[in-house]
């Protein structure tokens, strides 16, 4: 009986931990579309840094305006390909991979991009249910 009870125990056991671990693997699997929104994060960052190099401030303005800046359409007349990568509205404005359009805020070294996220509304981040996301990074001096 013992032994019954042992057996049992150790297939149980090895069942949970291979549920468990199906559990963890298939809920840990990045959305492509996530991915896609911190590709072309990391993508605009180094461009937007780029730009700052060569011009000595970040771009100015909304959303389409700073596309017109990284793609040289202004007096600056820099072209950084960053933005090649990105998608466009059909009013020149970088869309997230849901086509909501990015927002950007810029501070001193840092560089904020949000996007509305799945339910494409801009949320306040306090809220549980936000699917916002965001992406950050401190520029070198």
């Amino acid at each position: 009986m013992k032994r019954v009870l042992t057996v049992a125990l150790i297939v149980v056991g090895v069942a949970g931990v291979l549920w468990v671990a199906k559990g963890w693997t298939f809920n840990h699997r990045p959305d492509p579309k996530v991915a896609k929104f911190n590709q072309d994060c990391d993508n605009l960052i180094l461009g937007i840094q780029q730009y700052k190099e060569f011009v000595g401030t970040y771009p100015m303005g909304a959303n389409s305006q700073i596309v017109k800046s990284l793609l040289g359409q202004t007096d600056k007349k820099v072209l950084i390909l960053a933005v090649r990568r990105s998608d466009l509205n059909d009013k020149g404005e970088i869309v997230d991979p849901w086509g909501s359009p990015l927002q950007f805020y810029f501070s001193h070294n840092e560089v904020l991009i949000r996007s509305a996220g799945p339910n494409k509304a801009l949320e306040d981040s306090a809220i549980g249910t936000a699917d916002d996301l965001f992406r950050c990074a401190r520029m070198e001096k």
